[in-house]
């Protein structure tokens, strides 16, 4: 590793140690950017994991957040082969009868198909999506006070609840089920205050500007920041993973794009006592079951609008993902488990051989269970596409501990950096004046582990990055794309 000092180093090369370190760079700052693995990215990284030819995304999949991300938009990444293709149908919910709910780009095409709830959809979404421009800088920050008061007002009313309250609202199954599964993204209990947040948001960005997936796997997002930031002069070393300050080269601030478990592996002895026991205290999630697979044909769903759909949600009704998301948080495997699934392939045809198909799915287990869901969750697709299983020609798995030796920063296959409840949402890591700085002066945390949370959308990283040029180097952050 190289010995030349630098403004700053960041350790990690996740969206948010990418967004960090452009950020930085972009300040003018000679920046370091480490990486433990061969390969950047994190949970930003597509592979042949079960047969030649399969490119299978190996964490995240689909990617609203990343194209709506208010730094990324400000980045030119489509100079470096960044290439989003976008679904006609953001998300589709299958029921039992062989009908589905689907998210479509336009907001009254999808209340429309919600029968009873078209005016309830219409009234709870309509005035959000037409204010995302103004509420994006302040939902996807730290706590403060917000840029537009009033229509964070309106957002924070019906985001703070749960999800089991903002969906009495409606009454058919369609509404209802398409936001459970919507609000399961935020991998806790439908009942726990909040999780309306993670499923507004994805409502209303597949309204704005739907849910892509980046042409050739997610690899790609990552290669474009890396190459944005080389281009900018910044420098990147890989296959050099950090146990200790001491492995550092000497820096007047150091990043760190990890979780509270590994900050204090690395630099707990340097930490206040009170801050690590603050760390110590810090509560991961449920983690993930996921499965991929190899299929010589597309995925035989009952539902026509599943075949439109890079997203599928397979749960059925609201009060079966209410059921089986509450079992796992509780420590037990649900039979029919809640399953996300994403098929790339219908879309980008460099993700498979031609005529076949790759498909990703995963279910939320107890935090660090081993227990093999390959047959619950094919199960799942079965129930809803009969004859998928014939379809299968090569499948690979990862468990809890699997994911969490590919990342170290999904602790038990947590793959949003801890539990985003609301004791977690606003004060994560820990409740300080600055979530990004620790108690050591310029050591900063710019992970998933900070608000605004999990997500590939970097804004962890630029706002941590935006908090260390304030602190060290007394310079503005970059400006941020304001719709």
């Amino acid at each position: 590793m190289s010995t030349t000092e630098y403004d700053a180093v960041v350790v990690g090369s996740g969206p948010n140690g990418l967004a960090a370190a452009i950020a930085l760079r972009q300040a003018g700052l000679e920046v370091l950017l480490l990486e433990g693995s061969k390969q950047l990215g994190g949970g930003l990284r597509t592979a042949e994991l079960t047969l030649p030819g399969f490119r299978h995304d190996v964490c995240s999949a689909i990617h609203p957040l990343a194209a709506a991300s208010p730094f990324f938009q400000t980045l030119p990444l489509a100079q470096y082969g960044l290439e989003y293709i976008t679904p006609p149908v953001a998300a589709a919910h299958p029921f039992d009868d062989g009908t589905a709910a689907a998210v479509l780009p336009s907001l009254t095409d999808t209340a429309r198909r919600l029968g009873a709830d078209e005016a309830a959809y219409q009234q709870l979404l309509m005035p959000l999506v037409a204010a995302w421009p103004h509420l994006a800088n302040d939902v996807l920050a730290p706590l403060h006070f917000p840029q537009h008061p009033f229509q964070m007002a309106r957002f924070g009313l019906s985001a703070l609840l749960p999800a089991t309250s903002l969906t009495s609202r409606f009454t058919t199954k369609e509404a209802r089920g398409l936001f459970a599964g919507m609000a399961a993204h935020a991998i806790q209990p439908l009942t726990n205050l909040t999780t309306s947040a993670i499923g507004l948001v994805l409502l209303i960005a597949a309204h704005r500007q739907g849910w892509p997936l980046p042409k050739g796997g997610s690899q790609a997002i990552a290669d474009a920041l890396a190459a944005h930031f080389v281009a900018l002069g910044g420098k990147i070393e890989t296959g050099t993973y950090i146990r200790s300050l001491s492995q550092l080269p000497t820096a007047r601030a150091v990043l760190f794009d990890v979780t509270p478990a590994q900050l204090l592996q690395i630099a707990g002895h340097s930490l206040s006592d009170v801050y690590r026991w603050q760390l110590r205290r810090y509560r991961y999630g449920m983690g993930v079951f996921k499965v991929d697979w190899a299929l010589d044909g597309s995925i035989p769903f009952t539902a026509p609008e599943c075949a439109q759909a890079g997203t599928v949600h397979l749960g059925n009704t609201f009060e079966e993902i209410e059921t089986g998301e509450r079992a796992a948080a509780q420590g037990q495997h649900p039979e029919r488990p809640f399953v996300l699934l994403a098929q790339q392939s219908l879309f980008d045809s460099t993700r498979a051989p031609a005529g076949q198909h790759t498909a990703w799915a995963y279910c939320h287990v107890p935090n660090g269970s081993t227990q093999d869901m390959t047959a619950a969750i094919e199960q799942q697709v079965e129930r809803f596409a009969p004859g998928f299983r014939e379809r299968i020609i090569g499948r690979h798995t990862f468990n809890t501990r699997q994911l969490e030796a590919y990342n170290p920063n999904y602790v038990g296959g947590d793959i949003n950096g801890g539990l985003l409840d609301v004791g977690q949402l606003f004060t994560r890591p820990v409740l300080r004046a600055s979530p990004y700085r620790t108690s050591r002066a310029g050591l900063y945390l710019c992970s998933s582990s900070t608000p605004p949370g999990g997500g590939v959308h970097g804004m962890c990283g630029y706002h941590a990055a935006s908090r260390a040029l304030r602190d060290i180097f007394h310079l503005p952050p970059p400006p941020l794309f304001q719709g």
